[in-house]
């Protein structure tokens, strides 16, 4: 029995017991292209369900928990094209297919074993078809927990005439059927056959059961869209190890970076070129920080059901948030790394000339165009440049369309490119200082050493990366999704943790200032009159040392070079 209504926008509820008094055969009910906007509880209360068809009923967003409740059924669910955000609770166990596609708003979805007889599912979301992969119905596997050995069995049924269901062995031990020995025929007719299924099966198993499509033709669930590379069916981290290496990770990056960012802002000293320099620094650096933080907190929150909060964190603004940060902090970090570089380059080849030195007034503008830069980067994938939704870690791995590949290539050039100008330029520092001259053999290696570190994390930061990322960039991927949050975790935010220990924490002068705030609080207050005693001693030292010397003499300018570099 069919019941067909549509295209009728007036009606905007199904009310309780809608379709009560009709006959009790199977109903098929095409109640599609209507101005449904709810259905009720009951709504379908007496009726046995064979197909109940709500597509294309764009303004429908709410059916009640209870809306099948009274129902038998239904076996097909068609909900495409609906506004619908939840399925109903009760009455899903007995639909065999679900249709529910272009049903954007269906971002969630019930309990798993809510769909204990499902076989087809035509869904929105990749995503969720993740939750149904390793399902099967409830029929196919409460015979295989009965059933050990059967695949020799179902051979053999395969091979039999059609009139014959299954021959068993009248003596059974260790195995529960066998074709080898003596045999009794299975009919289909119970009650003339000494060997029934009832004598194994309640009544309520046997139901509905066929021994040749039921258990040697196991039913098996599919699932469309499937999973594609970028986003596979695991949780965002996908490894345990990752899981908590990240919360390591992000919770000494925001530690140490807001550690240096305090002890600067706070110094009563100068502000200087560098201080300058490594404020900006440190804040790029701990942005990064957030990002790994929102990330490991959505996957903890997440862990072993991404594929239900999915939708919601890459189209939402949390994962829009995370790209901005990373993608925002990684360009500043880069940026002012090469400024950095390039200013105790300059500090050290034009050590004597002071006309020539770099001031703040240059400094700031030139860190104004940083952020400027940063900032515009960050924002193009939110107006639709790349995206961050396209992968769970909110990168703009987006390369679709030319322009969003142009911009995965320009970030990557222009990374390498800041990459090679640091190398030369502690090449050339490297090559001023090592100048027996100027410096002692022992100086020469200490500098040496911290020239060598500073490049390792650099390149062992922006390399792997680099490499993968450009030749995903041409549509050559050389690693996974999965693999590549590994580079992420170990990699990505090398920097970020390094830095504010290799340019500041490391430092005599931030220790100084480091002990000096201290001691306002109350600690360390011997540690800060020692620093102070120093400092005082250094300063009288150069005023005397200044006043007498005509010109810079070969220790001064060895003196130069190495703060610029301690600085």
């Amino acid at each position: 029995f069919q019941r067909e209504l549509c295209d009728n926008l007036r009606m905007t509820t199904i009310p309780q017991n809608a379709f009560q008094g009709m006959n009790n055969e199977s109903l098929t009910l095409k109640l599609y292209k209507n101005g449904f906007e709810d259905i009720h509880s009951h709504a379908f209360n007496g009726t046995k369900l064979n197909q109940l068809i709500l597509k294309d009923n764009k303004n429908l967003r709410w059916i009640h928990n209870d809306a099948l409740r009274g129902a038998t059924g239904p076996d097909v669910l068609d909900i495409s094209s609906t506004a619908l955000e939840s399925l109903p609770s009760y009455g899903l166990e007995a639909i065999q297919v679900l249709n529910a596609t272009s049903s954007y708003s269906l971002k969630r979805l019930p309990p798993l074993d809510k769909f204990s007889s499902l076989l087809e599912a035509v869904l929105t979301y990749p995503s969720h078809c993740c939750a149904f992969r390793n399902l099967r119905t409830e029929k196919k596997n409460s015979l295989l927990s009965i059933f050990d050995n059967f695949s020799k069995e179902c051979e053999s049924t395969m091979r039999k005439p059609t009139n014959e269901i299954f021959y068993r062995d009248d003596s059974y031990n260790t195995s529960l059927w066998s074709a080898e020995k003596s045999t009794y025929l299975f009919t289909t007719d119970e009650e003339t056959s000494p060997y029934s299924y009832s004598a194994i099966f309640d009544d309520s198993e046997m139901t509905g059961f066929d021994f040749e499509y039921d258990f040697c033709q196991p039913k098996i669930l599919t699932c469309t869209p499937e999973p594609d590379a970028f986003n596979p069916c695991e949780d965002i981290l996908g490894y345990s190890f990752l899981r908590v290496l990240i919360w390591f990770i992000n919770i000494l990056a925001i530690a140490g970076n807001f550690t240096v960012l305090l002890v600067l802002i706070t110094s009563h000293y100068k502000l200087t070129v560098p201080r300058f320099l490594m404020c900006n620094l440190s804040f790029a650096d701990f942005c990064m920080g957030i990002y790994l933080l929102l990330i490991a907190s959505v996957d903890a929150q997440t862990s072993g059901q991404y594929y239900n909060h999915a939708i919601d964190w890459q189209t939402g603004s949390g994962c829009s948030t995370a790209g901005f940060f990373t993608v925002f902090a990684s360009e500043l970090s880069v940026y002012t790394l090469t400024v950095i570089t390039i200013e105790r380059w300059h500090t050290i080849t034009y050590a004597m000339q002071l006309d020539r030195k770099l001031r703040l007034r240059h400094a700031v503008p030139i860190m104004l165009g940083g952020w400027i830069f940063s900032i515009l980067i960050a924002v193009l994938p939110l107006l639709g440049v790349s995206s961050y939704m396209k992968v769970s870690i909110c990168l703009p791995m987006d390369i679709e369309t030319g322009l969003s590949q142009a911009y995965i290539l320009l970030i990557l050039v222009l990374n390498v490119v800041a990459f090679i100008v640091i190398c030369a330029c502690y090449i050339k520092i490297y090559i001023a200082v090592q100048n027996p001259e100027l410096v002692a053999a022992n100086k020469d290696t200490k500098v040496a050493k911290r020239m060598a570190i500073l490049i390792f994390t650099d390149f062992t930061c922006m390399a792997p990366i680099s490499f993968f990322a450009i030749s995903a960039a041409f549509k050559v991927p050389l690693i996974t999704v999965t693999n590549s949050k590994i580079l992420l975790v170990l990699f990505y935010p090398v920097n970020s943790c390094a830095n504010p220990f290799l340019y500041a924490i490391f430092t005599k002068a931030f220790r100084r200032d480091f002990f000096l705030l201290m001691s306002k609080l109350g600690c360390c207050k011997s540690r800060a009159e020692l620093y102070r005693m120093n400092y005082f001693s250094a300063y009288t030292s150069n005023c005397k040392n200044g006043s007498s010397a005509p010109g810079p003499s070969k220790a001064s300018q060895a003196l130069l070079l190495l703060s610029a570099l301690e600085k």
